[in-house]
């Protein structure tokens, strides 16, 4: 490559990193986060999850409650992308401070709904996510311009491995959890959202993006789209919550019930949305709720974001 063509490429390369810089800074990342986290709790008709209709499986909920908590939410968002830009790598002492914003997080998310667990699971899961974008878009700033097919912009798969990277560390100075979670993750031997985060995402890389991709190929509507992206999710996750709410039989009931829609043709045909309330009667009647399935549903929708920078506007 000639000189000049050297340097234009080398301009170029700057230029697109300092965009990224700026679509992708700490703020953005925030509201992206929420705009996930409130569409994933709009999202309507949801099997015995909140939503337009009503508190589904959660009596301590509601749509208004899950909306206030996700804009709480909002600066520990920015909290955790502000660190991780300043870390600059997975490491340690990133995972401990990361740790340390999303429990004050966690505390602000029960101010704002009276105690109630809206997003505990969704703080760790897009909170890494959030990490992993500010370090994706701070190592493109500070990498040598010249090197070729040195990556623009966040995409999912980059921002899942440093994600899971993060995850791998151990959080120095948590308390042993005793969570509905934790409890269940021991009981029935499942590796739950942490194991999840560790993974890279899978749920949320490889079945609910494609998932969604696949449904707007297909000219199924957004709302559409988005509703058989969760029940993608649904019919392979051990979804803990679930489990803790009605053991294996509630586990598999969400599982094969969520695998009769998509067979049926998804929520968007009229045997589709029959199958979708039989599963929505079968879990409410186990008391059952798929909250994890949900939190890799907002982690889809985040990632999604990556690809659409004016998301966050909506």
């Amino acid at each position: 490559m000639a000189p000049a063509a050297v340097l234009l490429e080398r301009r170029r390369d700057s230029e697109d990193a300092w965009i990224a810089a700026r679509w992708f800074d700490d703020a953005r990342l925030a509201r992206y986060a929420v705009t996930a986290l409130s569409d994933e709790a709009q999202l309507t008709p949801k099997p015995a999850l909140v939503d337009q209709r009503g508190s589904g499986a959660h009596r301590d909920l509601d749509l208004a409650l899950m909306l206030r908590s996700a804009h709480a939410l909002e600066p520990t968002f920015a909290a955790l992308a502000r660190a991780a830009r300043r870390r600059g790598e997975p490491s340690a002492l990133l995972r401990t401070e990361l740790a340390q914003i999303g429990r004050a997080g966690e505390q602000d998310m029960m101010r704002a709904t009276g105690g109630s667990n809206a997003h505990r699971g969704a703080i760790w899961i897009v909170g890494l996510l959030v990490a992993g974008v500010a370090l994706d878009v701070k190592s493109q700033l500070t990498a040598p311009a010249s090197i070729p097919g040195h990556p623009r912009y966040p995409d999912a798969a980059r921002v899942c491995m440093l994600a899971a990277r993060i995850a791998c560390f151990p959080d120095r100075f948590a308390a042993p959890s005793d969570s509905h979670g934790e409890r269940a993750r021991q009981r029935y031997q499942v590796g739950g959202a942490r194991q999840e985060a560790q993974d890279g995402f899978p749920h949320a890389l490889r079945v609910g993006l494609p998932a969604l991709h696949a449904a707007r190929a297909n000219g199924i509507d957004e709302n559409a789209a988005r509703v058989d992206a969760l029940l993608a999710i649904m019919t392979t996750l051990d979804d803990t919550c679930l489990l803790h709410r009605a053991g294996l039989a509630g586990l598999q009931a969400g599982q094969r019930g969520a695998q009769r829609v998509l067979d049926a043709g998804g929520s968007s045909t009229v045997a589709g949305r029959s199958a979708l309330a039989a599963l929505e009667h079968e879990l409410l009647s186990l008391n059952a709720s798929p909250g994890g399935a949900a939190d890799l549903l907002a982690a889809t929708l985040f990632l999604d974001m990556l690809a659409h920078r004016d998301a966050g506007r909506s």
